[in-house]
């Protein structure tokens, strides 16, 4: 029986070389995209697995993930592997469909909601949950009362607090859901040399640069999220945080259970405000 496996992003980066190595794992890959014709095309060009298949999965749009929640729900009885891969970086703030922060709503709340909509399915598959967070966590520092849409925006702290959402994300999930069987794990895929730093201009945007020679392939940065959805016996680390396949350690703003629910129900509370419902 093969590992039914969902991952965001399949189409760039890092998650292209995810979604490649799980299918000759032997997992039946399918990718929550934006853009499924361009899935399609990279199929065609061998960038990315035959047999894979593709979803629409606009995180941006509360009603792209709702549609495909529900596309997941009538197509799989179980889901093994969920890899929210996908994130983003803006330099300029911008705001999603729904009237939300584009940076937050991009690297947590779609990934929140998705992961929420489809857990009926997760607990069937005693699933793990895998999500692409990043040490820029480090510079995070979460303030509920603007974090959905912020009154003084900086890309870099912005996307800092979207990592380190991701962290809160892992572990609040395991002690909602751990008894369920499902396992939880978040990640540093490492400084990737891919088009993800190319919004970035000013002295940040020349050091990145300056240095790319440093970073590591996307194939690399992807090795991390494949050691988490095809390692046994990493139970015991549920709720951990990874980096090049060995656990890590988070800032110690990171490890505050208090913000991680804080977190979770504030989330929960712009879904319902934004009409989004999380029952099936």
């Amino acid at each position: 029986m093969s590992t039914k496996t969902l991952i965001t992003g399949a189409t760039s980066g890092i998650g292209i070389h995810t979604a490649v190595k799980l299918a000759e794992a032997g997992h039946e890959v399918t990718g929550l995209v934006r853009d499924t014709d361009k899935g399609k095309k990279l199929q065609k060009e061998g960038e990315l697995p035959e047999g894979m298949d593709f979803i629409e999965c606009d995180l941006a749009d509360l009603k792209s993930v709702r549609k495909c929640a529900d596309q997941i729900r009538g197509k799989f009885d179980r889901i093994d592997v969920l890899i929210n891969n996908a994130g983003g970086i803006f330099t300029k703030q911008d705001e999603t469909a729904d009237g939300l922060e584009m940076t937050f709503v991009v690297n947590h709340l779609g990934h929140f909601a998705l992961t929420l909509s489809l857990m009926d399915k997760l607990s069937a598959g005693g699933a793990r949950i895998i999500n692409v967070s990043s040490e820029a966590h480090k510079s995070g520092n979460l303030d509920f009362d603007q974090l959905a849409k912020l009154e003084k925006y900086g890309s870099w702290k912005a996307y800092g607090d979207g990592k380190l959402c991701n962290i809160y994300f892992t572990k609040e999930l395991v002690r909602r859901y751990g008894d369920k069987g499902i396992t939880t794990y978040s990640l540093h895929p490492g400084v990737v040399r891919t088009n993800f730093f190319n919004p970035i201009k000013g002295v940040l945007g020349f050091l990145i640069k300056l240095f790319g020679f440093l970073m590591i392939s996307p194939a690399n940065g992807a090795r991390t999220s494949i050691y988490l959805a095809t390692e046994e016996g990493l139970e015991k680390h549920s709720g951990g945080y990874f980096k090049k396949s060995k656990p890590a350690k988070t800032s110690k703003i990171a490890q505050d259970g208090e913000a991680a629910k804080k977190l979770w129900e504030y989330s929960e509370e712009i879904l319902e405000e934004k009409g989004y419902k999380i029952g099936l």
